[in-house]
């Protein structure tokens, strides 16, 4: 039951960050959509956890956070905030690059997850 109520108070958090954020048509107006792809790695001998792509539209919430994928790491998780908004400050189209995660939990190495990120960011003819 413990566990059941933190999970959703760790939800509840998460959800009214993504609400603090403010949807990427107020923060960021010149935008017109962001393609984030990544992949997932973890220490081990299958390196590669997962890829994913993810879309974000004007309507979608200014969060650019990705949790960590990695069991047991609750502090984790990489933060692509600060390349994305440097990204639309510079108008850059397309980015690479990787990041570690931010976890520092106990049981794990302090590099037991990372992602190589690719972001992809579409700007409104307007602000060209």
């Amino acid at each position: 039951m413990a566990n059941r109520h933190n999970y959703a108070a760790k939800m509840e958090l998460k959800k009214q960050n993504r609400f603090a954020t403010g949807l990427v048509s107020d923060r960021f107006p010149e935008v017109s959509g962001i393609v984030i792809h990544m992949t997932y790695y973890q220490k081990g001998a299958n390196p590669v956890l997962m890829v994913r792509t993810v879309n974000i539209f004007p309507t979608s919430y200014a969060y650019f956070k990705m949790d960590c994928m990695i069991k047991g790491c609750d502090g984790g998780g990489f933060d692509l905030t600060s390349v994305v908004a440097d990204m639309v400050k510079t108008h850059k189209r397309g980015r690479k690059g990787a990041l570690v995660c931010c976890g520092n939990i106990d049981t794990l190495a302090s590099d037991h997850a990372s992602i190589e990120y690719e972001i992809v960011m579409q700007y409104n003819k307007a602000s060209r």
